[in-house]
C-alpha cells in the first residue's frame, strides 16, 4: 500500500474574536437565533470569556440577537408548522434557556382556537388509523397521541367534543 496521497491533519487555528463576530452576525442575518445558541457556538469555538461577553454585548445591542423576538417566531413556527402544543413548545424553549418571563406573555396572546385548528385535523387523521380492541383503548390512544404532541387536556377535550366522538371517556 502506498500513502502518497496522505496528508496529515492540521490543527485548526483558533478563531479570533473578530472572526467569530463576523460569523455570528452573518448567521443572525440569515435566520433568527437566541442568545444561548450564540453562547454555545462561541464556547465551541473556544473563545475566551471576555471575548464572548463583548461579542454577546454587541449582538444584543445591535439587535442581531433578541430572545423575545426569537421566542415569538419560535412559538408561532412550532404551533403552526410543526403542529406542536403549548407544553412541547415550552419544553423546547426551556432547553434554549428562554425564560418564562419572556415566553408566557407570548403564549397568553394565543387563543385556544389556534391550538384547536392545529390539533383537530391531527386527531381526525389519527382516529382513522388507530387499531384498538375496544372503544376505550381507542380513546386512550387518541388522548395519549395529543398529549405527546404537547396539547393540554382542556384543548384535547374541546377537540374531541368537536369531533363528535361519543365513546371517549376521561
Amino acid at each position: 500500500m502506498e500513502y502518497d496521497n496522505y496528508k496529515p491533519h492540521r490543527a485548526k487555528k483558533p478563531m479570533t474574536e473578530q472572526q467569530a463576530l463576523l460569523k455570528l452576525t452573518t448567521l443572525c442575518t440569515q435566520s433568527e437565533h437566541c442568545s444561548q445558541e450564540m453562547l454555545d457556538k462561541m464556547k465551541k469555538w473556544e473563545l475566551p470569556e471576555d471575548a464572548i461577553a463583548r461579542n454577546m454585548e454587541f449582538l444584543i445591542q445591535k439587535k442581531f440577537v433578541d430572545d423575545e423576538r426569537f421566542a415569538r417566531f419560535f412559538i408561532n413556527d412550532k404551533i403552526k408548522y410543526n403542529k406542536w402544543g403549548r407544553r412541547k413548545v415550552e419544553q423546547a424553549l426551556w432547553l434554549k434557556h428562554i425564560s418564562r418571563e419572556i415566553s408566557d406573555p407570548i403564549f397568553a396572546e394565543i387563543e385556544d382556537e389556534l391550538y384547536m385548528e392545529t390539533l383537530l385535523p391531527l386527531m381526525r387523521n389519527k382516529y382513522k388509523t388507530i387499531k384498538a380492541k375496544n372503544d376505550y383503548e381507542r380513546s386512550m390512544k387518541l388522548i395519549r397521541f395529543a398529549l405527546g404532541r404537547g396539547f393540554s387536556m382542556d384543548i384535547i377535550r374541546k377537540c374531541i367534543d368537536k369531533m363528535g366522538v361519543e365513546d371517549v371517556e376521561f
